[in-house]
């Protein structure tokens, strides 16, 4: 069976069960695990965040329910018919199907695009299935080069051969077929800026590698893309952020997973990925103690929370990093190189590191 019937089947399973319960004049429910830091654990073994087994039910029958149990049916028939179409639609080609007055009321079935999403990260925990499973796609946010040709919906890429943009990265990478791939390692970089100064002084071509850029928080398109050319290529990946507790979070959420997508970790979270970006001994080595910024109310208070991760929390080389930027009361952005020269991060910084492995696990 090929995964579009697969997917297809699963809905029309719930779909089901929900008429079976009602064909018994019984309370129709769908029950998934709970999502949240509650039911959200750390796994020592394979060193990825998992989702626990606590399980949630939604009543149709219950005033505090019955919206959402609604709203979820919903988005479980769209998903159903953009399958049998063959056709992907958007998140928010979602929210505007599913977006109607509910017959005999003047209550709308969705008024945010936030509750339908809501209810397809639901359908996720229901079915087992990955929202690009079901035909469902985020924006496109990011970007990629290298000397990578691959196969996408029968159309051949090269990925060196794209231009000043590259290639942009869908939201479902599932099919892409990579037919060769020639690169000893990859860097992920979270801002745009820096990736085009990497690409235009042709680091992908001198260093052998492929560029990734997600232009801030990393999609789930990228970091399903990262893992496949990690498990697929055995490609080393190093992340190339700032030295702020945000950059830190990006490292995190790629190589552990991220609390709100728990149960989608074995997809997407890589363990063996290493920091490449700006630490604290950067900022006197590089002399960058005059482009500090003081760290604000929201910085100091992720960087509280990152200190007591228990992924974080043993780790003597991530504690000193986060010690070292509680003491500076300050963070450094990547860009803070340019004033050693506009590309100083291409020539000197990234080659330099990379030989020595200054990087943090």
């Amino acid at each position: 069976m090929d995964k579009q019937n697969k997917a297809k089947d699963e809905l029309k399973f719930l779909g089901k069960k929900i008429v079976n319960k009602i064909n018994k004049k019984e309370n129709p429910f769908i029950e998934f695990r709970v999502r949240g830091l509650s039911n959200v654990s750390y796994d020592k073994t394979t060193k990825k965040l998992t989702l626990g087994s606590n399980l949630a039910k939604r009543h149709f029958f219950n005033v505090a329910h019955s919206k959402k149990f609604l709203q979820t049916v919903e988005v479980a028939s769209i998903c159903k018919n953009l399958l049998e179409e063959g056709k992907h639609a958007s998140l928010r080609d979602v929210f505007y199907m599913a977006k109607r007055t509910i017959p005999n009321t003047k209550v709308n079935l969705v008024d945010e695009q936030k509750e339908t999403d809501k209810s397809i990260e639901d359908l996720e925990l229901i079915t087992n299935l990955s929202r690009e499973q079901m035909y469902v796609n985020a924006n496109k946010m990011g970007s990629v080069v290298g000397k990578v040709k691959i196969t996408d919906r029968g159309d051949k890429i090269n990925w060196a051969k794209l231009g000043s943009g590259g290639w942009a990265i869908p939201s479902n990478v599932e099919d892409i077929k990579f037919d060769e791939v020639k690169a000893k390692y990859i860097i992920y970089m979270e801002k745009q800026a820096i990736w085009e100064r990497l690409h235009e002084d042709k680091v992908w071509e001198k260093l052998n590698c492929i560029l990734v850029t997600s232009q801030g928080q990393t999609t789930r398109g990228i970091r399903r893309l990262l893992q496949r050319l990690y498990e697929e290529h055995k490609l080393p990946i190093y992340i190339l952020t700032d030295f702020d507790p945000w950059g830190f979070y990006i490292y995190s959420v790629i190589k552990y997973g991220s609390i709100s997508l728990a149960h989608m970790s074995d997809k997407m979270a890589i363990p063996g990925v290493k920091f490449l970006g700006i630490m604290a001994e950067d900022i006197e080595k590089y002399g960058l103690n005059k482009h500090l910024i003081k760290l604000n109310d929201k910085d100091v208070s992720r960087l509280k929370q990152m200190v007591k991760y228990e992924w974080f929390e043993h780790n003597k080389e991530w504690q000193k990093q986060f010690k070292m930027m509680k003491q500076l009361g300050s963070k450094a952005e990547i860009q803070a190189l340019s004033a050693r020269g506009i590309s100083f991060i291409s020539e000197k910084y990234l080659p330099e590191k990379i030989k020595k492995k200054e990087f943090i696990d």
